[in-house]
C-alpha cells in the first residue's frame, strides 16, 4: 500500500473485492455485471514455466491467451450459462472466491486505482469434481458515484498453475 492510500479507501477498496466475491458466488451475473465498466478489459493468460536463466536474460516463452474479454464478451458467457442449457454447468457449480492481500497503488488517472490481490478459487460440481485455482490478480477500479462506489474497469488474472486440470473454464474470477 502506497503511503497516499489511506485506511479508509483501503477498507472501502476490500470491501468491493468482497461484495464482487459474494455476488459471483451467489451466482448473481446480471449484479456483478453491473460492476464492470464498459470499457472492461478481462484477460488471463497461460502460466508458462521458464527456466531461471532465461528468465535472468529477460527471455519469456510466448503465451496463449485463456480469456481475453470485454464487457459485451461476459454478458455473452453469462447469458448462456442463464439459459440452463450451458453444459459445463449442469448442475450449477459452487464457488467460493478469496481475496487476500490487497494491495493498492495509485495510476496516472487520478480516479483509477491499480489493486493486486491473491485469491483462490474453490470449485465444486456434481459429487466428485473439485477444482482449486490459486494464483494472483491486478484490478483497475475506477471510481463511481453509485452505491457501490466503485467500478472494476480492468482484470489481469495470472494463474500459478502451468497445467488447468479442470474440464472447463466456465466460471468468473
Amino acid at each position: 500500500m502506497s503511503p497516499s492510500i489511506s485506511i479508509e479507501l483501503q477498507h472501502q477498496i476490500t470491501q468491493f473485492l468482497y461484495h464482487e466475491a459474494a455476488l459471483l458466488d451467489d451466482w448473481e451475473f446480471r449484479a456483478w455485471l453491473e460492476l464492470l465498466d464498459d470499457d472492461l478489459s478481462y484477460t488471463m493468460r497461460t502460466t508458462v514455466n521458464a527456466q531461471t536463466r532465461d528468465r535472468r536474460k529477460g527471455i519469456q516463452p510466448p503465451t496463449t491467451w485463456i480469456f481475453n474479454d470485454t464487457k459485451s464478451q461476459l454478458e455473452r458467457r453469462i447469458a448462456r450459462l442463464e439459459t440452463g442449457m450451458a453444459w459445463a454447468e449442469e448442475p450449477p457449480s459452487r464457488t467460493r472466491h478469496m481475496v487476500s492481500n490487497c494491495i493498492i497503488s495509485e495510476t496516472a488517472q487520478a480516479d483509477v486505482f491499480s489493486v493486486r490481490v491473491n485469491y483462490l478459487l474453490y470449485r465444486a460440481q456434481k459429487e466428485r469434481d473439485e477444482t482449486f485455482y490459486v494464483g494472483t490478480r491486478t484490478d483497475l477500479l475506477r471510481r463511481r458515484s453509485t452505491a457501490e462506489g466503485w467500478g472494476l474497469c480492468g482484470r489481469e488474472i495470472i494463474l500459478d498453475q502451468a497445467v488447468i486440470t479442470s474440464h472447463n473454464m466456465s466460471v468468473m474470477f
